[in-house]
């Protein structure tokens, strides 16, 4: 029995979807634990380029189980849509579940979204996706949908029509004037495509554990937009640690075996709040250019800045890191000088520790450790002792700060482009 889990140990981004991707061809059931379609994972293989942004990594490979957890918030339109793309693209999409108590994101989620973020003075910098509401709504229990509701046209409808009655006032104060029959008939449209991929997601997955399979655990986002740990509020709605993974799949915190966290091997964040090693100079736009820093669902360009240990030394913790990866080194060729964060000087004082407060964060000033640069390409370089000698210095300090073994370097986006240390 092995359960692995795959966190990002920042602030998502990292290139977590590469590696599910990657080592789901050692396990047998890949699951989607938390988050919705406000994240995105992009994979490169055999030249091709597959944008995901609801159905787990692992759905390229056709003989795994692929399943969206009770930890997701699923629109069901878009996952119809990222099901027709892959089908296009020659891939039969015969081996995906959704646990029947995931909850539906609804057209009434997008519009409170997207009229809360215009009325904020203070922009989170939601997606606009709807994450948030039908979170809430879940939370909430008496307006919220789940997967089961979909089953039947019957349960399904008279969801809507309860919903809509009971907000009618406040749907009308915000603008969203869609009625019942419009969406009933819309969403009794997707059901009859998704209908049959629903089922009991934790009776299986406990089930495949108790037969000896391996599981892998997928998370969005990343560590530091935690709703309770991250940079709040500017986070998202949902818990993205690795703990998250037993509630967001449904098996026991004993039986998880192994935490792989993600790191880039720069920072990157998109939307509003802290980021203490933010560069708005020629370094900044270099890193977004060179590591086509843009945000997989929206576009956006990500922020960026250097390495920050003092972050994923609290990740490590959060998380129960037992090992990493580290991703674009590739990216930081070209740059004569390189920085890491190993302390921050807050209110006069030195200290390792990431604060918890979010406006002590916000006043953390970066002190840096230096190294040198390197100008080689090292994006066909499959073997460690072939990097350039100041890529290895850096990788193996930030290893040694960490205490913690980096287990692979991945030196470009394609599937192959990795050195196994």
């Amino acid at each position: 029995m092995t359960s692995t889990v795959i966190v990002g140990t920042q602030f998502g981004d990292e290139g977590k979807g590469k590696f599910v991707d990657m080592l789901s061809k050692d396990y047998d059931v890949i699951v989607r634990f938390q988050g919705g379609n406000n994240a995105g994972h992009t994979i490169v293989v055999d030249g091709k380029t597959y944008k995901f942004h609801l159905i787990p990594s692992g759905i390229l490979y056709e003989d795994k189980s692929v399943i969206i957890g009770s930890g997701v918030v699923i629109d069901t339109k878009i996952l119809c849509e990222e099901i027709e793309s892959l089908e296009k693209k020659g891939h039969k999409i015969t081996n995906l579940k959704i646990a029947g108590n995931a909850h539906a994101i609804m057209p009434w989620h997008i519009a409170i979204d997207n009229h809360e973020e215009t009325k904020r003075k203070n922009k989170i910098g939601t997606t606009g996706r709807g994450i948030g509401p039908a979170y809430r709504s879940k939370a909430g229990r008496s307006d919220a949908i789940r997967m089961y509701d979909f089953l039947t046209e019957e349960r399904l409808s008279e969801r809507i029509y309860s919903i809509l009655d009971n907000n009618k006032d406040y749907f009308n104060i915000i603008g969203f004037e869609d009625n019942a029959d419009n969406i009933i008939k819309e969403y009794v449209k997707t059901a009859e495509k998704i209908r049959h991929l629903i089922f009991d997601g934790p009776e299986f997955i406990n089930s495949e554990l108790d037969k000896g399979r391996k599981v892998l655990l997928e998370g969005a986002q990343g560590t530091f937009l935690d709703i309770d740990h991250g940079t709040y509020p500017f986070v998202t709605s949902s818990n993205t640690v690795a703990s998250s993974a037993c509630a967001g799949s449904g098996i026991g915190p004993k039986r998880i075996t192994d935490v792989i966290g993600i790191m880039k091997a720069y920072t990157t964040r998109v939307g509003e709040g802290q980021f203490p090693t933010e560069l708005k100079d020629d370094t900044s736009k270099f890193l977004q250019e060179k590591g086509h820093e843009y945000g997989t669902t929206t576009g956006r360009p990500r922020r960026c800045g250097w390495l920050d240990l003092v972050m994923l030394k609290h990740s490590k913790n959060l998380n129960s890191l037992t090992e990493f990866i580290i991703t674009k080194i590739d990216v930081l060729s070209g740059l004569k000088t390189l920085k890491i964060c190993t302390e921050y000087m807050i209110y006069g004082n030195k200290t390792n520790i990431f604060p918890g407060d979010p406006y002590i964060s916000d006043n953390a000033e970066p002190i840096y450790h230096e190294f040198k640069g390197w100008d080689e390409d090292i994006t066909s370089i499959k073997r460690y002792d072939d990097l350039p000698e100041n890529a290895k210095i850096y990788v193996e300090f930030i290893s040694s700060y960490l205490n913690l073994p980096i287990k692979i370097v991945s030196v470009g986006p394609g599937r192959d482009q990795n050195i196994v240390l």
